[in-house]
């Protein structure tokens, strides 16, 4: 196995091109064996991103944020202060080559931390991403997208902590219109981020099981 995967947090807000860059030039180091993985925590400035299956309908105020085009899988989904956005660069030709089974971990790692706080998280049939019930209704509190070259994997996941959950309504998160999104803060959990890294941190196990 190879080293242990460098663990960055970013105290300032990153701008999406610059975070994009930096992931590359990591991959291409990770395919090269010039580099361990890494997982890096950040915060953007409000923007959305469009996965490789978004639709454009589902895009409702282009005008609102910049908009970027993004090789990860899913569809559209907002960043923005008080969102915890971790890229995960993994080695998959260390850990058997299985991409379902990456983003499998990468939901198991949410739903570990947010047992952390003592919140259910769960997964759902045919949506990805990790979804919490609140006043009887399913929410979605984080979101998965991942893209994988050489069998490396990037972009990683975004969860709410506390960012104005209002910049949601410009377009169909994930392409699912009939459920909300929700954030630590209101579930009522008014964790600071160094606590939510924190907890991440504790539960890395559950994305690098050798780690």
């Amino acid at each position: 196995m190879a080293s242990p995967p460098e663990w960055l947090v970013s105290p300032a807000p990153v701008a999406y091109p610059e975070a994009l860059t930096a992931m590359e030039n990591r991959v291409d180091e990770i395919i090269a064996n010039t580099a361990s993985e890494k997982i890096w925590l950040l915060e953007h400035p409000p923007l959305y991103t469009a996965g490789t299956s978004a639709a454009p309908a589902e895009l409702k105020d282009a005008a609102r944020f910049p908009v970027f085009e993004t090789g990860r899988g899913g569809r559209y989904t907002y960043h923005g202060p008080g969102q915890r956005v971790i890229y995960a660069m993994v080695d998959l030709r260390e850990r058997g080559k299985d991409l379902r089974q990456h983003v499998w971990r990468l939901e198991e790692w949410i739903i570990r931390t947010l047992a952390d706080f003592d919140i259910t998280g769960e997964r759902r049939p045919g949506r990805i991403g990790i979804w919490v019930t609140r006043d009887g209704r399913e929410e979605k509190i984080a979101a998965v997208g991942v893209r994988v070259r050489k069998w490396v994997a990037y972009h990683g996941l975004s969860f709410n902590v506390n960012p104005d959950l209002s910049h949601f309504s410009g377009i169909v998160p994930c392409g699912i219109s009939e459920f909300g999104v929700t954030s630590l803060h209101r579930l009522g959990i008014k964790a600071t981020m160094p606590e939510v890294d924190a907890a991440f941190k504790r539960n890395l196990s559950a994305l690098l099981p050798e780690a």
